[in-house]
C-alpha cells in the first residue's frame, strides 16, 4: 500500500457503511473516489446497489407525477373550455417538455406511457373534480387521451 493510499484510507475514519448514515454527501464523494480508484473491496456495495435502485424508482415516480399533472390540465382544458387560460396551457407545455427530457434520458420509460397514464388517471380525475368543482360524472372513468395525444405538443383536447 502506498503512502497516499494509507493517508486517504485514514481520512475515512468511519467505515463506509456507517458513513452512509452519518454524512450522505461525504459518502457519495468517497464512494465515487473509491470506484474511480478501482478500490472495489472498500466500496459500500449494499448501499451503492440501493441507491442505484432508488434512482430508477425516482425516474418512474417523476414520470407518474408529471403525467398526473399533465392529464389533470388536459381534463380541465377539455371540460372547462370557458376557463381555459394561458396558465393552463403553460402547465401543459411545461409538463410535456419535462416528460420529453425524462424520456430522452430514460428511453425505456416511453413504452410505459400508456400503462402509466392508466395508473395515474384516477388521481388526475379526482384532482380535476376538486379543481373544477364539477362532479366525477363529468369526467370519463378511463383516461380519454391516448399516449400519443398526451405527449403530442400540438394536442389540446376540444
Amino acid at each position: 500500500m502506498s503512502v497516499e493510499d494509507a493517508v486517504s484510507t485514514k481520512t475515512l475514519k468511519p467505515p463506509a457503511a456507517s458513513l452512509y448514515d452519518q454524512d450522505f454527501a461525504t459518502w457519495t464523494s468517497e464512494t465515487a473516489r473509491l470506484l474511480r480508484a478501482r478500490r472495489f473491496d472498500q466500496v459500500d456495495i449494499e448501499h451503492v446497489a440501493e441507491e442505484i435502485e432508488d434512482m430508477g424508482k425516482s425516474e418512474k415516480r417523476e414520470l407518474l407525477s408529471r403525467l398526473s399533472v399533465l392529464i389533470l390540465h388536459l381534463l380541465k382544458w377539455r371540460y372547462q373550455p370557458d376557463k381555459q387560460s394561458p396558465g393552463w396551457q403553460s402547465t401543459i407545455v411545461t409538463q410535456r417538455a419535462a416528460l420529453e427530457r425524462l424520456l430522452e434520458d430514460s428511453p425505456s420509460l416511453r413504452r410505459t406511457i400508456a400503462a402509466s397514464a392508466v395508473k395515474v388517471y384516477p388521481e388526475a380525475r379526482r384532482l380535476a373534480v376538486v379543481e373544477t368543482g364539477l362532479t366525477a360524472t363529468n369526467f370519463p372513468r378511463e383516461c380519454p387521451f391516448s399516449a400519443a395525444e398526451i405527449l403530442e405538443d400540438a394536442f389540446l383536447p376540444e
